[in-house]
């Protein structure tokens, strides 16, 4: 009986410290976009005048357990479904199988950039400052609608005539010719390219050229984001928002806490990202009053709101803004939109 209980004891330890296919999500923590990280400022412009800022504009972010990131336990697993700060998922939901460390640090880290530079297209745009915008091609698939027609590199400057200042006036002008052929302008090496490419349709029913597309900015200053061990593109409306508070005279926020999550493309545009209810945690502990939550993210939003905590729902930079300005005037912000479950 007692080598019974003994194996037993053996089997039952190490049956709770194996790994099991979840992944943790829990509240990471926040970042004021105004201020420092390690001593340097989180946004630094250079080449147009700047202002002290008051109050905090944070960034929210989560930490992820599980999968590249290493294992997670049955002890952990079960732990953190009894968290309500805490979210558990079953790992193939949250990384492509057989992705590395590396690679999921490298695919963060690139996600970062891009949110970087839309959140100072954004920032400049919900401003009136004028810079450049110029689409690129990235890649072209094999078997694409524009295989053999367009180039890596080539700088898309219309569509049926119409300037291609933005993803949207390519996907209006194939939308419109319901599959017919257009004309792409490009720019390659300093030469005028014209072709014509029959769009594909995509199983939603939306026409597509077939190529991937990345924005080339030419800003009339220099804004640098340091931010050491944060990754991802959710930050990109705070980052907007830091970067409109730094270039601008007064203060934003007039002094108040605020924090909040969101991609952002650089037409202003405010996207749905992971973690949001963590998120919303680590918001709260970290002093904020008011959090701007995507609304694509409004279904996760609901029930899941921590006490103390105004959860205001934003489709784009200027409704952040918006919201921000009225918080700071110490008006009642009780009227702002807030998220309701579908």
């Amino acid at each position: 009986m007692l080598v019974s209980g003994l194996l037993a004891l053996a089997l039952g330890v190490t049956a709770v410290s194996l790994p099991v296919p979840y992944v943790v999500e829990s509240p990471g923590p926040t970042f004021n976009t105004l201020g420092k990280d390690n001593g340097t400022p989180v946004i630094s412009v250079t080449g147009h005048e700047t202002f002290p800022a008051k109050g905090n504009l944070d960034l929210t972010t989560v930490y992820v357990d599980g999968g590249p990131n290493g294992p997670v336990t049955v002890v952990e697993a079960f732990s953190a479904w009894l968290n309500g700060a805490k979210a558990v998922y079953p790992e193939e939901l949250i990384f492509p199988t057989g992705v590395t460390k590396e690679q999921s640090q490298q695919e963060s880290a690139v996600a970062m950039t891009t949110s970087q530079e839309n959140a100072v297209a954004a920032a400049l745009k919900e401003l009136g400052i004028a810079f450049e915008q110029k689409m690129q091609v990235a890649a072209i698939p094999d078997g694409s609608a524009s295989a053999g027609k367009l180039q890596d590199n080539d700088v898309i400057v219309s569509v049926n005539g119409k300037p291609a200042t933005a993803l949207s006036v390519v996907q209006s002008e194939l939308a419109a010719g319901n599959g017919a052929p257009v004309d792409v302008a490009v720019d390659r090496d300093g030469s005028n390219v014209t072709a014509s490419i029959t769009p594909s349709k995509t199983s939603a029913g939306r026409f597509i050229l077939g190529v991937m597309l990345q924005y080339k900015f030419k800003f009339p200053f220099d804004v640098k984001i340091s931010l050491d061990k944060v990754g991802g593109p959710s930050a990109g409306m705070m980052f907007a928002l830091g970067i409109m508070d730094t270039v601008t005279p007064g203060d934003l926020t007039g002094g108040k806490h605020v924090a909040g999550t969101g991609t952002i493309t650089p037409d202003g545009a405010v996207g749905p990202i992971g973690g949001i209810s963590q998120k919303m945690h680590g918001a709260r502990s970290g002093g904020a009053t008011l959090f701007l939550a995507p609304a694509a993210n409004c279904d996760d939003v609901v029930g899941h709101i921590p006490d103390g905590l105004q959860v205001v729902r934003v489709e784009n930079l200027a409704d952040a803004r918006k919201a921000v300005e009225l918080a700071a005037s110490g008006a009642d912000t009780s009227g702002l939109p807030v998220c309701s479950s579908n």
